[in-house]
């Protein structure tokens, strides 16, 4: 069922990583949509800023267990005990070669990009089970289905979330609560600008074996502003599809966002390994 101009639902929703990009473009639509958004950021002075323009905003720092929980009983606080939905926006990319990512750096992305993610679900679901109903949408990535060069740790991470969703989506059947997953493409965010500061942190790339590489194809892409990507689209994109992941009566387990989202799915289905692989080191 597509939802019709005008149609509203309404409800309460948490959506993490507020900050910019795609949940402050989520909190802004669903806002007008007549939901009550509780809009969450990682850093204090985020959170202040979305009370100012007039959201109920809470922290919450998926890497932060002791902020996961006091974030969602800020929300719960707001919205007397209940939530409708829930948006597991929240993420950060850590780009460079797998051979130079050392452990800690991975430890970091999962404990935000995963580890957080699983936290906040697993404390949502009882207070969904009460009330008898409840939505969770997963934001993955097409990079939760194929990989990229350069993007190990990231890729790692949607994988594994995907893994978990799905199992989650299976065990949920026998309940009330929805589980969705919106797999994005190349979308206007500012996920590479929030990346440079964990490059800059892990990856010792001028003593890499690929330092030459780094050169000539990770760094302009890192450092240099390019204009849109091919088939870039705004944010809002990714909205539209999150409301009908809310608001339909039978949402749909996967929805995919932007044109290579849907190719590259079709090419894991379509092509041997060997062939993928071929497609994919050369994008």
């Amino acid at each position: 069922m597509e939802l019709k101009k005008g149609d509203t639902m309404g409800g309460t929703i948490l959506i993490t990583g507020c900050s910019s990009g795609i949940g402050q473009a989520a909190a802004h639509g669903l806002r007008q949509r007549e939901w009550r958004v509780i809009a969450s950021a990682r850093q204090q002075a985020d959170v202040d800023r979305l009370r100012a323009d007039g959201f109920d905003s809470v922290r919450l720092d998926y890497a932060d267990p002791d902020s996961v929980a006091q974030g969602l009983a800020d929300t719960l606080d707001l919205t007397g005990g209940t939530l409708d939905a829930l948006f597991n926006n929240g993420a950060f990319g850590l780009p460079g070669a797998v051979e130079d990512l050392p452990r800690g750096a991975l430890e970091e992305i999962f404990a935000t990009n995963l580890f957080g993610v699983h936290d906040l679900t697993r404390r949502v679901i009882p207070i969904m089970r009460a009330q008898g109903h409840g939505r969770i949408v997963q934001h993955s990535s097409v990079l939760g289905h194929v990989t990229y060069k350069w993007r190990g740790a990231y890729v790692a991470t949607k994988f594994a979330l995907e893994g978990l969703t799905d199992t989650l989506r299976i065990e949920m059947m026998d309940t009330p609560i929805h589980v969705v997953t919106l797999n994005t493409g190349p979308v206007t965010s500012m996920l590479r600008q929030k990346a440079i500061p964990h490059f800059e942190r892990w990856i010792d790339w001028q003593n890499s074996p690929r330092a030459d590489l780094y050169r000539a194809s990770l760094l302009k892409r890192l450092y240099e502003d390019r204009g849109p990507d091919r088939f870039e689209l705004p944010p809002e994109a990714v909205v539209k599809k999150l409301l009908h992941a809310l608001e339909s009566p039978r949402p749909r387990p996967r929805y995919y966002i932007t044109t290579p989202a849907y190719i590259a799915n079709g090419l894991r289905r379509a092509l041997p390994t060997r062939a993928l692989d071929w497609v994919l080191n050369r994008g």
